[in-house]
């Protein structure tokens, strides 16, 4: 139970032994295997966009295919309390998909997958991070700027590929394999 590894707190009076302690936090590179289930359940708790562009299998399946070691995920044991993504393009470096487990907050896990993903950003020559937040989170903004990071004068635009504003083949191919563009 997450807010057992989390917060210590069940709820009942503790009239057993003295427990293990909790386990440590630990930031490693996504595994597919042991992973997918829950980074899933995961992102569809904390991230309300329901694109299908988003959708958490189709949005692993794609990091996957791009095979460049910038998914990781912050674990306590084996259970998965956190993940980030990152992108570079030889130019820039990209964050996304940084959640925590609403029980997990507060407690550093946010900051350590950001420090994962800016070392392994850098170590690739990357020089500067860019980041968006979504309207319906501004309140992200603070943990953001206490990162270093500030907002900048930019406006940010986005459109879908695949003909007609929508995109196609959004639906994951075997649970792992990513979709095959129409040609």
């Amino acid at each position: 139970m997450l807010t057992d590894i989390c917060n210590g707190e069940t709820g009942a009076p503790n009239l057993a032994p003295a427990a293990p302690p909790a386990p440590q936090l630990e930031v490693r590179g996504f595994d597919n295997t042991l992973h997918r289930a829950q980074v899933v359940s995961l992102w569809t708790e904390v991230f309300a966009d329901e694109s299908p562009h988003n959708a958490p299998a189709l949005a692993i399946d794609k990091k996957l295919a791009a095979a460049d070691g910038l998914f990781f995920v912050a674990t306590k044991g084996e259970q998965v309390v956190g993940t980030i993504m990152a992108g570079y393009d030889g130019h820039r470096g990209w964050l996304y998909s940084v959640a925590v487990h609403p029980s997990c907050r507060h407690q550093d896990i946010g900051s350590a997958l950001m420090r994962t993903a800016e070392q392994a950003l850098a170590e690739r020559g990357c020089l500067k991070v860019n980041l968006q937040v979504v309207e319906s989170n501004a309140g992200v903004v603070g943990f953001y700027a206490a990162q270093g990071y500030a907002v900048e004068k930019r406006i940010s635009m986005g459109k879908l590929l695949g003909g007609g504003g929508v995109a196609k083949n959004l639906e994951p191919q075997n649970g792992n394999e990513p979709p095959i563009a129409a040609a």
